[in-house]
């Protein structure tokens, strides 16, 4: 059944220009991921996994192909329409954490909600129960730089969930983490999973990617495994 994907990719291309020299970072991808699954994406630097990522995310639209995301076909929507699809069904945890220095644990949280029309209140106590979820309740308070790099990618979890997306993208979300936080945070990941959320993890490294229920496998532009 179609209805059981989430994402729905068919002969997805990209290319870029560089220098006069056209570049082929996806060769024509076909991936289908089903809702609630979690997927790591794997492959050496260059194979195309962060384009296909960019893609999947909404971030970039594709030369060719079809993506369907929830159904509704995404790959030649403009950068405003985009935009939208990503605040409402798509929550993104990077690398690096992205949080405003200057804001306070609470306020990053809240940050993806000010571009929707709804009372603000729903949104802080959402944001609160998030926080209690993600074990910083008691650090709504703080900014960022008084926590440690767990913390605020915990901070950076919480706020990808604040608009209760139907998709969770991660890229290489423990990077910059040392080994037992790095477990900490994809436990965390697997209890998201285990509440429903579709997850798909961008890695390198495979203890990340055996949290995952399968993993795929591109190089050079394609899908191999």
């Amino acid at each position: 059944m179609e209805n059981d994907y989430i994402c729905i990719l068919e002969g997805i291309t990209k290319t870029f220009t560089v220098a006069e020299q056209v570049v082929n970072v996806l060769r024509g991808i076909d991936l289908k991921i089903k809702k609630g699954e979690f997927i790591a994406i794997m492959g050496p630097s260059g194979s195309g996994k962060t384009t296909l990522m960019n893609i999947l995310g909404c971030l970039d639209t594709p030369t060719s192909g079809s993506y369907l995301l929830s159904g509704k076909e995404v790959a030649n929507l403009s950068d405003d329409q985009l935009s939208i699809i990503r605040n409402e069904h798509i929550g993104f945890i990077f690398q690096s954490f992205f949080l405003l220095p200057y804001a306070t644990v609470l306020e990053n949280v809240l940050l993806p909600t000010l571009y929707i029309e709804k009372d603000s209140k729903d949104f802080k106590k959402r944001a609160k129960e998030i926080l209690a979820l993600v074990g910083l309740e008691d650090k709504i308070k703080y900014k960022p730089n008084q926590l440690s790099g767990g913390q605020q990618q915990r901070v950076a979890i919480a706020r990808a969930l604040i608009n209760d997306p139907d998709l969770l993208l991660a890229d290489e979300p423990t990077g910059q983490l040392d080994s037992k936080t790095s477990t900490e945070i994809m436990n965390l990941l697997t209890n998201m999973n285990k509440k429903g959320k579709t997850i798909i993890v961008i890695t390198h490294d495979l203890n990340i990617a055996s949290y995952a229920n399968r993993i795929i496998k591109i190089v050079d532009g394609l899908i191999v495994s």
